[in-house]
């Protein structure tokens, strides 16, 4: 008896060691490693050629027939049960991102969306928020519930984008609105208990920041008083970085990535040419890169109001001696010396939580 066969599949002569029967032929080992595959549904080993499905499903034609479909905007292979319907498209499968993208309508934006800025409250300083939420879906549905709220009686407070930083989750951007409007007329409190209750997060999750702009027309009348007035902000933010660093709650990594610095010189104006100097894009810890506003993109992301209110409060300090001291002042004074001028109480109670006032520390309510 000969020990060797012809494989039925490439040819080649081979040990019947390296044989396999498969599909009522004799192949060898090489072909059936190469030329096979299993269904990663239900088990059964299958011919390569006749493989359903996609590159992340290998179904045999059976399983794909009975239990997958294709999204009909990305042809991905997804399972039955998994894909989604529009009300206009009952016969049409889509996945969940494509689903999202379709749903969101008028609801959820591109990123770039940008619409004109309406201005609220009387002031003339003025703050852009944006609060990046995550972990609850890109549901139109949702998005609606959150706008209703913050747009109660047709007045355009908010709107919110898509943000390709984020899992699955999006971004809630406001119009501009002094800090007084913020507090007293903008409803945040209610905003993020219904972003809570939807299943977003926005501190507890691993993308998510609070950044918030300010009108360049209140540092000054002038671009010389402006650039002379934002120095300083600058100089502050880089001389306590380490005091800010635990108010923003995020790592130090995270402010490398999303919010790094430029770096501190001996002086506001020095620090500030240095800044303009070495440039860094959008991705620093003041974001200098907008022709109406600067950012501060320092915060990590947040769905406890005292912790929002105490950052605005706080970048609102800031502009205050930034406008109001010299660049002599600026680099004499320290922390305990900011700290002490404080008389907000939710900024007082949360640089306590923090551990950066100049008195006892007091326990805090978790972060979401």
């Amino acid at each position: 008896m000969s020990d060797t066969f012809i494989c039925s599949h490439c040819g080649y002569t081979c040990s019947l060691d390296d044989m396999e029967t498969f599909d009522g032929e004799e192949i060898c080992q090489e072909c059936y490693d190469d030329e096979t595959v299993i269904c990663s549904h239900c088990g059964d080993r299958i011919w390569a050629d006749d493989v359903a499905g996609d590159s992340n499903h290998i179904l045999c034609d059976r399983c794909y027939t009975r239990y997958y479909t294709d999204c009909e905007d990305c042809g991905r292979t997804i399972h039955a049960e998994d894909a989604y319907y529009l009300d206009d498209e009952p016969d049409n499968p889509y996945c969940h991102n494509c689903y999202c993208r379709h749903d969101s309508g008028e609801y959820i934006h591109d990123y770039s969306f940008k619409p004109d800025p309406i201005f609220y409250g009387s002031s003339s300083r003025y703050f852009g928020v944006e609060l990046e939420i995550d972990g609850g879906g890109q549901y139109a549905s949702n998005a609606e519930k959150i706008i209703d709220i913050a747009n109660a009686d047709s007045t355009r407070r908010i709107y919110i984008k898509r943000d390709s930083s984020l899992n699955d989750g999006m971004e809630i951007v406001t119009h501009p609105m002094s800090l007084d409007y913020h507090l007293n007329k903008m409803p945040w409190a209610d905003v993020m208990r219904k972003a809570a209750s939807l299943g977003y997060r926005s501190h507890k999750t691993k993308t998510c920041g609070l950044h918030i702009h300010v009108n360049r027309s209140s540092f000054g009348d002038t671009h010389e008083e402006q650039e002379a007035c934002i120095s300083r902000v600058l100089f502050f933010v880089e001389r306590f970085w380490q005091e800010l660093l635990k108010f923003s709650r995020r790592t130090e990594s995270q402010l490398s990535r999303w919010a790094a610095r430029y770096g501190i010189k001996e002086n506001p104006k020095a620090t500030f040419d240095n800044a303009k100097k070495n440039y860094s894009g959008r991705y620093t810890c003041v974001n200098l890169t907008n022709s109406q506003t600067i950012e501060f993109r320092i915060f990590r992301g947040t769905l406890k109001y005292n912790t929002f209110v105490a950052a605005l409060q706080l970048v609102n300090r800031i502009c205050d001696i930034s406008a109001r001291m010299t660049d002599e002042e600026m680099t004499l004074m320290n922390w305990c010396d900011f700290v002490s001028g404080v008389e907000e109480p939710e900024l007082i109670t949360y640089l306590k939580e923090r551990r950066l006032y100049v008195n006892e520390p007091v326990e805090c309510e978790e972060e979401y």
